[in-house]
């Protein structure tokens, strides 16, 4: 079976570390593809801050432009409904039954899974991939793993990638505070962030 990896978020903007992590998770698990996926109507943020889809789906485009094995994808941004992680799996599952799916998260998203809808459905249709960052610890990632391995029988795996001090969140400020953001997006995402004057 084909290995595809799902790299979902708002992507408010899309930022160097996005990239980092999916590189990561293509060499380690030998993924024939990763599918960018911007949420549509992200039911678990404050929409206030959320950029409309089609700016956030154009700032994907540009990030992973030159990324042969690098997909944006539209599936969530097409509904005009809230969006949920295990609909989407669903769906992907339907579309192409033959691939297996790896969800590309950071390893916080392990403890926050049980919160999302239908949990159950999400582990049952992809293997986690968790990047870990040097401030978690190893006992407290593996006892988390145990209990959803045990209450879920998921598969989860880790991804080991250095530490990179990067969140949307912090791009948004810096913009709002005339800082620089060189080196936190690629270039094309800063181009375009400046000539439509988001996020001020």
């Amino acid at each position: 079976m084909k290995r595809i990896g799902i790299m979902g978020g708002t992507f408010n903007p899309i930022h160097l570390g996005h990239l980092a992590i999916a590189r990561r998770a293509r060499e380690q698990f030998a993924l024939e593809k990763v599918l960018f996926i911007p949420s549509g109507i992200p039911y678990m943020k404050d929409l206030t801050e959320v950029l409309p889809a089609e700016a956030r789906c154009e700032m994907t485009r540009l990030a992973i432009k030159g990324e042969p094995s690098f997909r944006l994808s539209t599936i969530e941004v097409d509904k005009s409904q809230n969006t949920y992680t295990f609909e989407t799996l669903q769906d992907l599952k339907t579309n192409d039954p033959m691939a297996e799916y790896y969800f590309i998260m950071g390893a916080d998203s392990l403890w926050a899974m049980e919160q999302w809808k239908n949990p159950q459905e999400i582990f049952l249709n992809c293997h986690v991939l968790a990047a870990v960052r040097d401030d978690k610890s190893p006992e407290d990632m593996e006892a988390q793993i145990a209990y959803l391995q045990e209450k879920y029988d998921a598969q989860i795996s880790l991804l080991k990638i250095d530490a990179m001090d990067i969140s949307s969140s912090m791009i948004r400020n810096k913009i709002r505070d005339s800082r620089s953001i060189h080196g936190l997006v690629p270039e094309a995402v800063e181009t375009y962030i400046y000539e439509h004057k988001l996020y001020h």
